[in-house]
């Protein structure tokens, strides 16, 4: 215990002395007229000071005795002065004096040799591109914040080293089971001869944890959509997905299809916020309201023989006047009313592509942002860039987790065990 109570005792006197010498510094610079930021500031000064000090160690490590040591007498190599060099930093560019050795053999690590931009600056850059920001943005928002004079091309090669990140992510091996997948498209313009929308499918699961995982993104060539998926689904169980309890998605048509001709076990349920917005399609903005209401005792049915009896009231209410919205939900009934078969934590969570939603807004920021994009590489590194900034802090990983505790033991029980590997 008195070990325990020195070693705190330590640790709040070298704080103190911290705060000190932070306090003291912050001071001289006020008094002396010297900024705490931009070009020239304390904050430059001192993380010019921490490289030189840092580097200063380094190259004495690699000596084996100190600055003027008698024990680099006859060693057989020594200090050879210092070279200058500017590198960026989260505070602005800095110059730091490297020192270098005689033998030439010296290999800094802090600034790397032909390294111009500390590890921060690069996270920045692609924080910005993940936000839709365009290279010339990022590169006239470092100028102006920083002083730092960074060029299009360099935020390029910044960006372009996530493309190595991003295919082994594509490729890498998947669950074996996953109680939920979300799949949606999202329409981005690329110019390839000419501006045309192109979609970006994005695939994103629920784990046995409750955990969210986007398991890809890909470019399709604007041709079907019910075959391009079908491509999607062989390729995700080829990378090791053998199973999924239910699959949430938009009420594409030919969907279903190529989910069962994957994964035959597979529910397909269709999106009922989809339904009710493309019901919006096909009336008259004044009835709305009106429909919403009326269409909403189909929905939460308490099962499928009660949602047919709501439907047809329904039907015989607004069927003249809209006779799309009727064959829109005869046309997708198939898809609908699996959801009405579960307990109400399920229904909760899958009874809409909500869950995705939430991804898709932050991709169609950062797309929006941009425009259109020269390629299909640029496109995809875009989206990319967007989903690997999704949640920072780890928070929202949490409340996923929390939110499917429930939803996932209704799972285990009414799909008799097909998440746990050993009953399958």
């Amino acid at each position: 215990m008195t070990i325990e109570r020195e070693s705190v005792a330590e640790s709040a006197g070298a704080a103190r002395w911290d705060e000190q010498l932070i306090a003291m510094l912050v001071e001289r610079a006020r008094s002396e007229g010297v900024q705490l930021t931009g070009a020239g500031g304390l904050l430059q000064q001192l993380t010019k000071r921490v490289l030189e000090s840092a580097l200063e160690g380094e190259i004495t490590d690699h000596l084996g005795y100190d600055k003027h040591g008698p024990a680099g007498k006859n060693s057989g190599n020594s200090r050879n002065g210092t070279r200058a060099k500017t590198v960026l930093t989260d505070v602005g560019p800095v110059e730091v004096k490297v020192p270098r050795d005689l033998a030439g053999s010296f290999e800094p690590q802090i600034v790397r040799k032909r390294q111009r931009r500390l590890t921060g600056v690069d996270e920045m850059v692609l924080s910005l591109s993940a936000k839709g920001l365009t290279h010339g943005e990022i590169s006239a928002h470092l100028a102006e914040i920083y002083g730092a004079e960074v060029s299009k091309q360099t935020v390029s090669t910044i960006t372009d080293q996530v493309m190595e990140g991003m295919a082994e992510w594509q490729n890498r091996p998947l669950d074996r089971v996953y109680p939920v997948l979300f799949v949606d498209a999202i329409n981005v313009k690329i110019r390839d001869g000419k501006v045309a929308s192109r979609p970006v499918y994005v695939v994103m699961a629920v784990t046995v944890e409750g955990a969210r995982d986007i398991l890809g993104i890909w470019a399709g060539d604007g041709g079907e959509g019910a075959k391009y998926w079908l491509q999607v689904f062989t390729e995700l169980k080829n990378r090791g997905l053998d199973d999924v309890l239910m699959l949430v998605c938009d009420g594409l048509k030919g969907l279903p299809d190529a989910v069962e001709a994957v994964w035959p076990r597979t529910i397909v349920q269709t999106c009922i916020v989809h339904l009710l917005r493309n019901s919006f399609r096909y009336a008259s903005r004044a009835d709305w309201d009106k429909i919403a209401k009326a269409l909403k005792p189909v929905y939460q049915a308490p099962n499928e023989s009660a949602a047919a009896e709501r439907f047809s009231e329904f039907r015989d209410a607004w069927g003249k006047k809209y006779p799309a919205v009727i064959s829109l939900w005869e046309n997708a009934w198939a898809e609908f009313v699996p959801f009405l078969s579960f307990d109400v934590e399920i229904r909760t969570v899958i009874c809409s592509t909500n869950a995705i939603e939430s991804v898709n807004a932050r991709i169609r920021k950062a797309v929006r942002a941009r425009g259109h994009f020269p390629t299909e590489a640029a496109a995809l590194k875009c989206v990319y860039t967007a989903l690997m900034s999704l949640d920072p802090t780890g928070k929202g990983r949490k409340r996923w987790t929390m939110r499917w505790k429930a939803p996932l033991n209704a799972f285990q029980i009414a799909f008799e065990g097909r998440l746990t590997p050993a009953n399958n």
